[in-house]
């Protein structure tokens, strides 16, 4: 039996296949350019591209596949269709079930919020039961698992811990509102602060780049996302009593420190007596991926 995993995101998409005994298979691949309006033809170059991709893996991986788990940024109601996804806005009203059904026909097919998964994966990495996760990249992805299930179950939706405000004077998030965890934190909001305070355009390699020389606009740029991380972690924790807080998504982990910044500012936000112990994702970049093969190999 082999299993495939795909994570779904808001600048690439990852793809897994696993089987008993098997060697993994993984590849990945970017979105075509363009910004997927909702009035544009987005979400066919994007099919297309998936479906490209994945006769791909198939054509490598060269085995038929039991289940298909998906990890999704999106919004998507109970019947499987798209309610909303800010960074791919054409999406909306997308039937995610037909598609992947027609692209893995006979396959059993289930999809999640990619931050639950990437939530289910880190805790069974770190064998612990309860656990908020934090995804930094294109967007805010939040998972938080309490004593070894999501929270809130997927039935009731996910958990959208990027929406939660941290600050009500802060910038416009996608979502509308002002002060959004994503709205601070994300790596595209991270990177339009820096550029702002250098005064120039700043790329992610020039950020991580000055971040580590100590350069105080790239310091200032990746604390404030750091600190609202940690609002998030910390207020999530005092709900229910979380003591483990994983920290991933690529864009953080493409900034060497990013997780001792977070560290440090829980610790001057808990209470005495609080404790959140801080870490690294495990599995790096590619929590939601891994948490896809579980799901996949959970159907």
């Amino acid at each position: 039996m082999s299993f495939l995993g795909i994570d779904v995101g808001g600048t690439k998409v990852a793809l897994r296949a696993e089987g008993e005994g098997l060697e993994p298979c993984e590849i990945s691949f970017r979105w075509p350019p363009g910004p997927a309006a909702a009035d544009g033809p987005g979400w066919s170059a994007d099919l297309t591209a998936l479906a490209g991709w994945t006769a791909v893996l198939r054509e490598r991986w060269q085995r038929p596949i039991l289940s298909v788990g998906v990890a999704v940024p999106a919004t998507v109601g109970a019947g499987g269709r798209v309610v909303g996804w800010p960074n791919r806005p054409s999406w909306t009203g997308l039937d995610l079930g037909e598609v992947l059904h027609e692209l893995f026909p006979g396959a059993r097919v289930g999809w999640a919020d990619d931050g639950d998964l990437a939530a289910l994966a880190e805790a069974r990495a770190a064998d612990a039961q309860d656990v908020v996760y934090v995804g930094v990249g294109t967007g805010i992805a939040g998972g938080v698992l309490v004593s070894g299930r999501p929270l809130p179950g997927r039935e009731r939706g996910s958990c959208e811990l990027g929406h939660l405000v941290v600050d009500r004077s802060g910038p416009v998030c996608t979502c509308g509102r002002r002060g959004c965890v994503q709205a601070t934190a994300s790596g595209p909001a991270t990177l339009r602060r820096a550029t702002d305070l250098r005064g120039v355009g700043v790329t992610f390699e020039e950020l991580a780049g000055a971040f580590a020389a100590g350069t105080s606009w790239a310091v200032t740029a990746v604390r404030e996302s750091c600190e609202a991380v940690a609002a998030a972690a910390v207020g999530v924790s005092e709900l229910l009593a979380l003591d483990l807080a994983v920290i991933g998504g690529g864009f953080a982990r493409g900034i060497p420190g990013f997780t001792g910044e977070v560290d440090r500012a829980v610790a001057h936000l808990v209470r005495r007596g609080q404790h959140i112990t801080v870490r690294e994702a495990a599995l790096g970049g590619l929590s939601s991926l891994h948490g896809a093969v579980l799901l996949a190999k959970g159907l």
